[in-house]
């Protein structure tokens, strides 16, 4: 069992746990995932590592209120419990020879970037990170992310905060300026990944992409999580989840992605009275 030892809601949509994990905390690494399940009769949860503290034995996860398990995973209050908490899984962000990197991160990606661009800052490199969000409401993490690189970008699609455009606007502003990075990384919806990438092609930059295709047990067994990576299929959950984004088949990926979106939709409907019996509100 493991425990929750902090709770807090970012914004409407996205809530922070801290759960006691010391043997996952000991490993782990920025770009890694784990695997998570509420109960025994509950699905498995596959969220990146948002943070770790090895002195603390904790791990941070950041996630979005989108499915039945993440909504019934927001209802859980500090001191709660979670049946199974796996990892770390899957490769960790390649640093080694990186001198300049972006990091850019958009919607909830942020959280995902936000140890990746942490690490490599702590780690010497010169960090620039890019967050883009569609409005100031929506905004998650700014100090941490400007403690945690060089130079800080905050895009809003609707110019509420910080500036207006996309996160790809500021990324062809800084590219054509003649800016050059060992590593573009880009965390986020698959059209953002993807527009970052064809944004950086020009300019020959390397780009990096982290992959959330639908995955079940997280060790490549089930097949689950595969992706098209350079004509050649790849599973997210021991092949990356970080690819090559020139080498990733977008489209499909998000093909895959939506298969379920129905299903879930219903079973949150059908469900709606269990989180009625809980007795309080999704947010505090």
């Amino acid at each position: 069992m493991y425990r929750i030892v902090r709770k807090e809601i970012l914004n409407p949509t996205i809530a922070l746990l801290e759960v006691e994990a010391p043997f996952v905390a000991r490993k782990a690494k920025p770009g890694q995932f784990i695997i998570l399940r509420i109960d025994e009769k509950g699905e498995r949860l596959p969220l990146t590592i948002g943070g770790f503290d090895r002195e603390k034995g904790t791990i941070t996860i950041i996630f979005q209120l989108v499915g039945l398990t993440t909504q019934a995973l927001a209802r859980m209050e500090e001191g709660d419990y979670l049946l199974d908490f796996v990892g770390p899984l899957g490769q960790p962000t390649e640093m080694e020879g990186v001198k300049s990197a972006c990091v850019i991160g958009g919607g909830l990606g942020t959280a995902i970037a936000y140890p990746v661009a942490k690490g490599f800052h702590d780690a010497g490199v010169e960090t620039d990170v890019i967050v883009g969000f569609r409005n100031k409401d929506l905004v998650i993490l700014e100090e941490d992310f400007r403690n945690a690189c060089d130079n800080f970008y905050l895009m809003t699609d609707d110019g509420s905060y910080g500036e207006k455009g996309f996160t790809t606007a500021k990324e062809q502003q800084l590219l054509e300026a003649g800016k050059r990075y060992d590593v573009i990384i880009a965390i986020g919806p698959v059209p953002m990944m993807k527009f970052v990438v064809k944004t950086a092609e020009p300019f020959g930059v390397p780009c990096r992409v982290s992959l959330n295709p639908i995955m079940i047990d997280g060790t490549g067994m089930c097949g689950g999580c595969r992706v098209s990576v350079g004509g050649k299929m790849k599973f997210a959950c021991v092949d990356g989840p970080e690819f090559d984004g020139y080498q990733v088949d977008f489209d499909e990926l998000m093909n895959r992605n939506g298969t379920y979106h129905e299903q879930e939709a219903q079973m949150i409907k059908d469900h709606m009275c269990r989180f009625e019996k809980l007795g309080k509100d999704l947010i505090q």
